[in-house]
């Protein structure tokens, strides 16, 4: 496909999406921005969310990932489904029961201002960390079939990118998020099902041969059950799944501000549950598209593309869609999907950062904001996810959602222990200390993770680290409790 042809449906999707944002966002107040007045549908949240926990990562990367590791991510979804019920019967009462617009105000009303700051910051690094890799990966794609053409560098890529994120999301925040995602969660399916079928077609598969793993039989290993030593053995992957929901979904700001927006508590149960059933089906539909990329392309002798001097299988699914013939409504539904998926986790993720410094770091409540002051610092979380994006591009080389998942095990640790402690003890801490507690497990974490395997007998960590940062946290809690 010609790239202005790419550039001009990236328009017109850019103008739905700022009529969305004209109707949503007349009432430019902070109840709006902030919580969409707890007047939110449920079934259009939980919509929604899928397309925002999926995102550019799962949209390219996870298809990308079947070449080295088959069907095995789908133990770490299973686990994911778990986590999502502990989320819906366990924390979203308390945020109701607590009233917060910020989950971690319960911290300071639980421990103290410290152990409330170090949640945020917490939160505050694992999404600038997380919406960044998500972006990352959609930006790269626009780089190398858009915008290299056009001799426009990857720096100014992102400003755009980012840029148009900002521009439909600084007025309405939740309020307009809501639909703008279900939108974009809609647009991605919708390019999933028709890659699918046109690359199925061309292989000569019928409909029920494309659904069936037994079709790829070099990518259709789901379960490691054999190994424990190995990094995605089964109860490794199936745990860590379930800990990475609880703490990416029901101890992160972003994903739970969409479910404070709903009408009651039984109407965001409603759309948690529903949303993780839907999330785990397209999941594997993601994990079917992949083992079909990587047959059609050794079929059709189609290469990985490099990037930087190195092989990237998250490039091979774009690589196909917009170059290999498979014409033009694949390659306009990939596009659409593909800049559905980047804007559907970046501009919840501003909207959730902007609030999160407000109310958890600079101390405010939602009534006492100026809303230019509100939109200058979304401004400004929108600056500095372009920067962390850059630097992304020339420092990452390894798959993004595994580097995803693994820098989850590091910054969401201190929440997952802190929450813990808040809630299955009645101890009080010293609070002056909880920072240390947190910097002394997260070295301990670094340094089991980067240590030989043969230290540890041949076992290699994976996604597990996750619960024990928690749990090594939740212990260093004990040590400074107080009677």
């Amino acid at each position: 496909m010609q790239p202005l042809f790419i550039l001009s449906v990236i328009a017109l999707y850019f103008l739905i999406l700022l009529g969305i944002s004209r109707i949503t966002g007349k009432k430019d107040d902070n109840q709006t921005f902030f919580s969409a007045n707890k007047n939110a549908k449920w079934y259009v949240v939980a919509f929604g969310m899928v397309g925002t926990s999926l995102s550019g990562v799962t949209f390219i990367s996870v298809p990308g990932w079947v070449g080295s590791s088959q069907f095995t991510y789908f133990q770490v979804v299973l686990g994911y489904g778990v986590g999502y019920w502990i989320v819906s019967f366990v924390l979203l009462p308390l945020y109701y029961k607590q009233g917060v617009t910020s989950i971690y105000e319960y911290l300071a009303d639980r421990f103290g201002p410290n152990s409330h700051r170090v949640g945020a910051v917490s939160f505050f690094i694992s999404r600038i960390l997380g919406a960044a890799f998500r972006l990352f990966l959609v930006a790269i794609v626009l780089q190398q079939y858009v915008f290299n053409a056009l001799g426009w560098p990857f720096e100014i890529t992102v400003v755009l990118s980012v840029g148009l994120i900002w521009l439909y999301t600084h007025r309405g925040g939740i309020q307009t998020i809501v639909w703008t995602d279900s939108l974009q969660t809609l647009l991605m399916i919708v390019a999933v099902v028709l890659s699918l079928i046109y690359m199925g077609q061309q292989l000569g598969f019928q409909e029920s041969e494309i659904l069936n793993p037994n079709t790829y039989p070099d990518f259709n290993r789901i379960w490691l059950l054999d190994d424990p030593t190995e990094r995605q053995y089964f109860w490794k992957a199936f745990i860590g799944g379930a800990f990475i929901t609880l703490c990416m979904t029901g101890l992160d700001q972003d994903m739970m501000q969409k479910n404070l927006s709903c009408r009651s508590l039984r109407d965001a149960q409603k759309n948690m549950l529903s949303f993780s059933l839907v999330l785990v089906g397209v999941t594997a539909l993601f994990l079917l598209l992949g083992a079909l990329n990587f047959t059609y392309a050794e079929a059709n002798q189609i290469a990985i593309p490099e990037l930087n001097g190195s092989l990237r299988t998250d490039l091979l699914f774009p690589e196909i869609a917009l170059n290999s013939g498979l014409g033009p409504w694949v390659g306009i539904t990939f596009i659409l999907g593909l800049i559905a998926a980047a804007y559907s986790s970046a501009d919840s993720a501003l909207a959730a950062l902007t609030t999160s410094y407000c109310i958890d770091l600079l101390g405010l409540k939602a009534t006492q904001i100026d809303p230019k002051r509100r939109k200058k610092i979304h401004l400004g979380m929108s600056g500095l996810l372009v920067g962390v994006v850059i630097v992304f591009y020339y420092v990452l080389s390894s798959n993004v959602i595994d580097s995803l998942l693994t820098v989850a095990s590091y910054t969401y640790g201190p929440l997952l222990g802190l929450f813990a402690f808040g809630m299955f003890t009645s101890y009080t801490i010293d609070d002056s200390r909880v920072v240390w507690v947190c910097l002394a497990v997260l070295g301990i974490i670094i340094g089991l993770a980067n240590l030989p395997a043969s230290y540890f007998g041949g076992y290699v960590f994976g996604y597990e680290l996750l619960p024990l940062n928690g749990l090594l946290t939740f212990l260093g809690l004990v040590l400074i409790r107080r009677q």
